[in-house]
């Protein structure tokens, strides 16, 4: 199918923004049931978690995981994500199930900001997300 490929094409070139600009800082948390839900089988979340892993080594990407013990957290609403231009104008991007908004007014950036900021507090610190990854590579 078209679409699927065209997405497929467009994932993996963002995902070579993570290695191509060593001066852009990437950070990521991820849910710790990403990797405990097995979707596509035990092999394939292996392989996410070793793609995770090699990622996480890279100086400018920060991955950490939010422990399934945090049951309210700071993105219990859903995915977002913060965006910063070469201008240091920050953006925000939400995601539903079925949509997705880009916001731009600086208010709600900032509250945007205030929950990842949050989230990061929350979440497992780096040393920690890879080592329970590590040990969940090994569980398995």
């Amino acid at each position: 199918d078209e679409q699927i490929e065209a997405r497929l094409a467009a994932r993996l070139e963002r995902q070579e923004l993570l290695r191509n600009r060593p001066n852009t800082a990437f950070t990521f948390i991820l849910e710790e049931h990403l990797f405990l839900r097995q979707l596509g089988g035990e092999e394939v979340t292996r392989e996410l978690i070793d793609h995770i892993l090699d990622l996480s080594e890279l100086r400018n990407v920060d991955v950490q995981i939010m422990p399934l013990v945090r049951h309210h957290h700071a993105a219990i609403d859903g995915p977002m994500q913060l965006l910063e231009t070469r201008e240091h104008q920050w953006f925000g991007y939400l995601e539903g199930q079925m949509y997705g908004q880009f916001i731009s007014d600086p208010k709600v950036v900032s509250m945007i900001q205030m929950r990842c900021a949050s989230m990061r507090s929350q979440a497992l610190s780096l040393d920690e997300s890879k080592s329970l990854m590590r040990r969940m590579r090994g569980a398995r």
